[in-house]
């Protein structure tokens, strides 16, 4: 959440410096979830995104669908066609488009194409606005690559990250810029960015970070998170024939089983328990994203788990 209202403070201080000041609302994607602060709240998905209570306090974004193109599918003219005739329409306007590259997390767990996210990044070039990659969740491996921009070859102008960020062992979250967002607001008025929270910059939670990420890259990362994919995938498989299940998707260290209907959570989060697994579903999801460290045999048991409860408590009753 901190990480994302930052990013969207400096859009807007960008523009500002550059004596552009209408340029002050965001092009988000329906899905989305991009946290709890109020900047943040304001543009998540204004109907699944839980914030439902705030609506009339929070400002007013521009909301495009989301890709229906699968991670492994080309993606299509009638992708990007809403978000680049909303771009087109009120690019005098938009400050930035922000998404979540690759993998939209609460909003769904959706997988899209590589394709989308280039063809986001040409649009935003083209109209010159802003890309802001919420990789919070994604960010530091948990794709398959570094970062899941990766996947598209694509950079953006703000990236939000945390989670990962210290490894979990203290909350802590950043906001990069682009050289050119930092000069534009150095040049500006009042010729620093206007943010400084008391918690910022904690050093303790930097110390963290600065261990997690030194073990990060000494350490066998990405084959680890290849290797949990892998074992997901298989892990996973069995849960596609079972009634009450509409798909099952893996990208690295992210194992997702969709059902039709939402879990009766009552029922299924002590079935987890009672299997010796923790997991947390939330509406029509079940899903896992381990740490990197975990074995084999914890993949194959996490799965078996899944496949279990969701057979012994969904699809007896689907």
């Amino acid at each position: 959440s901190v990480s994302v209202e930052i990013a969207i403070k400096l859009a807007l201080q960008y523009w500002h410096a550059r004596g552009q000041p209408r340029r002050k609302r965001l092009l988000a994607l329906r899905g989305a979830y991009h946290g709890d602060t109020f900047g943040a709240m304001a543009v998540c998905d204004p109907v699944t995104g839980m914030h439902g209570l705030f609506a009339g306090a929070l400002t007013q974004h521009w909301f495009a669908e989301r890709p229906r193109c699968r991670f492994d599918e080309p993606c299509c003219d009638d992708d990007v066609r809403g978000l680049a005739d909303l771009l087109r329409a009120h690019r005098d306007e938009i400050a930035a488009v922000i998404l979540e590259p690759i993998v939209q997390g609460a909003g769904g767990m959706w997988f899209y194409a590589p394709d989308y996210l280039r063809r986001v990044r040409t649009l935003c070039d083209e109209c010159d606005v802003l890309l802001i990659a919420d990789e919070i969740a994604t960010g530091f491996g948990r794709t398959g690559r570094m970062f899941a921009c990766e996947h598209a070859g694509i950079s953006p102008d703000l990236l939000c990250v945390g989670k990962a960020l210290t490894g979990g062992t203290l909350s802590l979250a950043a906001t990069l810029a682009s050289g050119e967002i930092c000069a534009a607001i150095a040049r500006g008025e009042p010729g620093v960015f206007m943010h400084g929270p008391t918690f910022m910059g904690n050093p303790l939670a930097c110390a963290a970070a600065g261990a997690s990420l030194d073990l990060l890259e000494s350490e066998p990362s990405r084959e680890r998170v290849a290797r949990i994919e892998a074992g997901l995938a298989v892990g996973l498989a069995p849960a596609r024939a079972l009634r009450g299940v509409a798909d099952v998707r893996v990208l690295g260290a992210i194992g997702v089983v969709e059902l039709h209907e939402p879990v009766d959570m009552a029922v299924v989060q002590p079935a987890f328990v009672d299997a010796g697994v923790w997991i947390r579903p939330f509406g029509r999801l079940v899903y896992t994203m381990p740490p990197y460290i975990a074995e084999p045999a914890q993949i194959a048991r996490i799965a078996r788990a899944i496949c279990e409860v969701i057979e012994t408590t969904v699809s007896r009753g689907a």
